[in-house]
């Protein structure tokens, strides 16, 4: 068993692309969890999705071990410790002795599509390193991810990484990093995730600052069951993964009390009593040890392999001298919403497994079965953003070897008719025809954007035609802006971010939050092709742009599309009429090239022929659209 003032608790938060996953390979270097043999780049990151696009999806937790002076009392300047869980901070003494510390690392996701990853995190620690890019400096979601740590009072440790880059401007990032922190500049560090410059530092900084968690013995809670019977094991659940042989594998991080295999334990939500078939910690690799005691991070093996028992934010406590429940968290909110139809209904069931299955590693997946008249069986799932509705489709194919049909993603619409009565619509091919709905009501979001000086014109511009509210701005560091506005969730879908880099080059970041709900001038547009239309393209637009957004969808899909054996048209439908329309070609065999020589009339009639034959197949032919083509629609415009 591990004393509690010899473990901290911590993770490393930033915006996407300011070098987490490798400052976190430098750690596990420097503390000798991984072999230098077989370290890799992002060795934390183990889905092959996160590998081939360099970006971190999943949390993934970790134990170092290693070996410092212990400290004299811990350096904490920055906030006030109070912890939601109600644990108390605790300062360990110092004694000059060298002594081994226990570092548990929970890695998060950069991208806002996955703050709900980081949210998780966070309430498992008592500690974040907050990085910064050198190069880039103080971003949006920067802003974002140290208001949920502060939220939480978790000691914040800032540090300016990526040092090593001839384009690093450190100076100025510490000053941005100060301002937005608190933190004196001089209590700010410096790292290289790429060099390792300053791991050591680092880590030493985490022993420090990072308070440990709190014994049993030193919480307050006002519970007198908790006063007399201050032994008994509580966990929270964190995240958890299904294994085919052990079913649930929760991951905890243990409050109170000690648990081994065996033990008789309960999910407070479920009320489900069992007894792990093993307990054990990440390495990061899963390992097996003989108890998990207060303040440490691990895994519990439940042996229980039925969906929907174990749920993110439960507790686990002991079935005989139960606990009060901790807090959990709060379940997510889909921003928006796709359905997946089977390519072949008779993969329905497939389907159906494969998204249970996924949700025991993404909890922030909802999803629910619908029926379409012309895509059969499928299931409406709401989801935290264009990035995850990518990711969550590609898992399904890749994982599940399925074929899927995917709808274009649309935000929740409330449509009151004109009898008054008001409902939820989901899907676009569900919005109702235009002149039929008395109000329609669409959610916004409150933004930040952060961006240089020299490129505020240009995106001004792009703001007006995204329909978007701009708040008030202020200077932020050198030659930087940072701009609050308000604008229509559906826009900010509209590929808004893919544009907003583009006429920035690149320097401009973006963080949103819910704001609302507003009255929507919107209307369906409907996509056909070979005359048939396509519920999965159908798709909600703002009336001002029905035209522009016609035309566009039409090009893509004219691009994209297959030719097929006959002549087929594309079209693109809204208002009672035909707004955009598009001819593919036919694909068409060379049917005179055996012929050499020869009275001409033998050609003419082979191709009279072959167009009689294209004829009668474009009165009967119906289009396949192959999987890829609605992938690449649901892609911003490269």
């Amino acid at each position: 068993m591990t004393e509690t003032s010899h473990i901290r608790n911590f993770s490393i938060i930033a915006h996407i692309d300011h070098g987490k996953s490798t400052l976190a390979d430098r750690l596990l270097e420097a503390t000798g969890t991984i072999e230098k043999r077989r370290m890799r780049e992002q060795v934390l990151d183990q889905m092959a999705l996160e590998r081939e696009r360099g970006i971190t999806i999943k949390m993934a937790p970790v134990r170092m071990r290693w070996r410092a002076q212990a400290h004299a009392e811990i350096r904490n300047p920055n906030i006030e410790i109070r912890n939601k869980f109600e644990i108390q901070n605790s300062n360990t003494k110092n004694t000059g002795d060298e002594c081994e510390y226990i570092l548990n690392l929970i890695d998060t996701p950069g991208h806002i599509d996955f703050s709900y990853e980081v949210s998780r995190a966070l309430r498992a620690v008592e500690g974040a390193v907050l990085l910064v890019d050198a190069t880039q400096g103080v971003q949006a979601q920067t802003l974002t991810t140290l208001a949920m740590a502060r939220e939480l009072g978790l000691a914040i440790i800032p540090v300016v990484n990526k040092i090593d880059s001839p384009l690093a401007r450190i100076g100025e990032a510490k000053h941005e990093l100060g301002r937005i922190s608190g933190i004196a500049e001089m209590e700010i560090l410096e790292t290289s995730g790429k060099t390792g410059v300053g791991v050591d530092e680092l880590l030493a900084a985490i022993v420090a600052r990072v308070p440990p968690p709190a014994s049993a013995e030193e919480n307050k809670i006002q519970d007198t069951k908790y006063k007399i019977q201050n032994t008994s094991f509580r966990a929270l659940i964190f995240d958890f993964e299904y294994s085919e042989h052990q079913g649930v594998i929760l991951y905890v991080r243990v409050f109170d009390g000690v648990v081994r295999a065996g033990d008789a334990l309960k999910l407070s939500a479920a009320g489900r009593v069992f007894k792990p078939n093993e307990v054990g910690i990440f390495t990061p690799e899963l390992t097996r040890s003989d108890t998990l005691s207060a303040g440490e991070i691990g895994y519990i093996v439940t042996g229980i392999k039925e969906p929907g028992v174990a749920l993110v934010g439960d507790t686990v406590l002991s079935a005989e001298r139960p606990l009060a429940a901790l807090s959990g968290y709060k379940p997510p909110r889909p921003v928006v919403w796709a359905s997946f139809y089977p390519e072949s209904q008779d993969d329905f069931p497939a389907l159906s497994r494969a998204l249970a299955r996924l949700k025991l590693s993404d909890s922030s997946i909802s999803y629910e079965e619908e029926y379409s008249h012309s895509l059969g069986r499928g299931f409406r799932c709401g989801l935290l953003g264009m990035l995850h509705l990518e990711i969550v489709s590609e898992r399904l194919r890749r994982e599940a070897h399925l074929s899927l049909i995917t709808t274009m993603p649309s935000v929740v619409y409330s449509i009151t008719d004109r009898k008054g009565v008001t409902r939820s619509i989901h899907t676009p091919s569900q919005f109702p025809d235009d002149g039929t709905t008395a109000e329609v009501r669409e959610p916004w979001v409150r933004s930040r954007i952060i961006l240089p000086q020299e490129y505020l014109g240009a995106v001004l511009r792009l703001l007006h035609t995204h329909e978007a509210e701009v708040g008030e701005t202020e200077t932020f560091g050198e030659g930087r802006i940072s701009l609050a506005l308000e604008l229509p969730l559906r826009e900010l879908m509209r590929g808004f971010f893919d544009s907003l880099k583009s006429v920035t080059s690149g320097y401009a970041s973006l963080s949103y939050e819910s704001g609302g709900e507003r009255p929507a001038d919107v209307v369906r547009l409907d996509i056909a092709v070979a005359e048939e239309v396509v519920p999965a393209l159908s798709r909600v637009v703002g009336r001002a742009r029905v035209e522009e957004d016609a035309e566009e969808v039409v090009e893509r899909l004219h691009a994209i599309l297959p030719r097929q054996l006959f002549v087929t048209k594309i079209q693109a439908k809204a208002l009672g009429r035909i707004i955009s329309s598009r001819t593919l070609p036919a694909l068409r065999k060379d049917v005179t090239a055996k012929l050499y020589g020869g009275d001409v009339t033998r050609k003419m009639k082979l191709l009279e022929k072959q167009k009689k034959g294209k004829k009668k197949m474009l009165s009967r032919g119906r289009v396949e659209i192959p999987h890829d083509v609605f992938l690449k629609m649901l892609r911003p415009k490269a």
